[in-house]
């Protein structure tokens, strides 16, 4: 015979106060621990929309990441008059020739952080149609103009349009500020791709970035690549997915450090909704031996305390995530392991995270009402009633 649900939510409301308590504490570290997945996840996701799904990224094979790869002019040529590269009406080849460095600047909060600088080509704005000027003009090719996106105005001081930056021998002006639908060029600055070359005194690119064909594939790609003595030290990749590598690392020590302390955290949480319930298995027994004499089993009673426990976590649960969610609203910046730049990024609630938040909570209900429950369900009929 199974025990009413409504006797469990009547005891459930009778304990207003330790219930209310165990609620806050799984609901900080439901909160904690989805926090931290929408954090990886907004990494992950901010990368994953950076450039195009009809662009593939020419990098050095060794390379851990465009700062580290090197491609010569006579390679950058050659791939340029590849058959799968897209040519415009002259016949030129819609690519640009990426050259990144690094620089310092001071941060809002104090301290001084990495910045990526970007040198693109001329045609860089007709493969990457997602950048649009919001303020000031675009930085004319030929001078020592910058346009910044708008995330790092957000970050850091003297970036603004108008302002100078001192780097490579020589002071570059800001002329505009780009945004790019919260993709990680917003994190960047972009400048002409020959005046940084001359610069840093350098005469090789950074990476390759093209519109491929419509019949072209990366697969193909990479085995012209391999086949080629004078192309198989570089790789071609997509553009999306060469950018969502680029967070792989990040997220997971992100993920990994998150999930240590939050599991800290829901031991606690545990512990507390063990403590509440046992509380409650002390000041009813003498209902347990009722319930057990009007003919309820071991079993009913075990099930109707883990139904408690559960109901508490679940809410503690459903609160967490709750409040988890107004971190959308929210951006941060953080150093990105693959470039080793600044980059901002917005917290990402998806349904995996809920998913995730919700089962969390349903596991430490779980785990800390089953012994309080085993309890109530050993209990022998004399006893209790005594």
């Amino acid at each position: 015979m199974n025990i009413p649900f409504y006797y469990i939510l009547k005891n459930f409301v009778a304990r207003k106060l330790t219930a209310g308590i165990t609620i806050g504490g799984i609901a900080l570290v439901v909160f904690v621990f989805a926090a931290v997945l929408m954090m990886a996840d907004g990494i992950r996701k901010t990368l994953a929309t950076t450039g195009s799904e009809e662009n593939v990224v020419i990098t050095r094979k060794s390379s851990t990441g465009e700062i580290t790869s090197i491609i010569d002019r006579p390679t950058a040529d050659l791939i340029s008059t590849l058959q799968f590269v897209q040519k415009d009406e002259k016949g030129n080849a819609l690519m640009t020739f990426d050259g990144v460095t690094v620089i310092n600047a001071p941060k809002k909060d104090g301290g001084i952080s990495n910045l990526a600088v970007r040198g693109v080509s001329e045609t860089a704005m007709n493969i990457r149609n997602k950048i649009t000027i919001v303020k000031g003009r675009m930085f004319t090719f030929g001078s020592r103009e910058l346009i910044v996106g708008t995330a790092l105005v957000k970050t850091f001081d003297e970036i603004n349009i108008g302002d100078k930056i001192k780097f490579g021998g020589d002071e570059w002006t800001i002329v505009g500020e780009m945004e790019a639908e919260k993709s990680g060029f917003e994190s960047e600055l972009w400048c002409d791709v020959q005046q940084l070359q001359l610069a840093f005194n350098r005469d090789a690119f950074s990476t390759l970035t093209f519109r491929k064909t419509s019949d072209a594939d990366i697969e193909t790609m990479k085995m012209l690549f391999a086949g080629d003595k004078r192309l198989n030290q570089y790789e071609p990749e997509n553009e999306r997915r060469y950018f969502e590598k680029q967070s792989e690392a990040m997220r997971m020590f992100i993920q990994i450090l998150g999930i240590t302390i939050t599991v800290i955290f829901s031991v606690g949480a545990m512990i507390g909704a063990m403590i509440t319930m046992y509380a409650a298995v002390a000041n009813r027994t003498t209902e347990i031996g009722t319930l057990r004499a009007l003919g309820f089993g071991r079993t009913s009673i075990l099930i109707a305390f883990l139904i408690e426990s559960i109901i508490t976590a679940l809410l503690g649960g459903i609160i967490g995530v709750g409040l988890a969610s107004l971190l959308q609203f929210f951006s941060i910046s953080t150093l990105n392991f693959g470039s080793f730049t600044e980059l901002s990024f917005n917290f990402s609630m998806t349904s995996s995270v809920i998913s995730g938040a919700m089962i969390f909570s349903l596991v430490m209900g779980l785990v800390g009402g089953f012994m309080p429950a085993l309890k109530a369900a050993r209990m022998s009929i004399l006893s209790a009633l005594r």
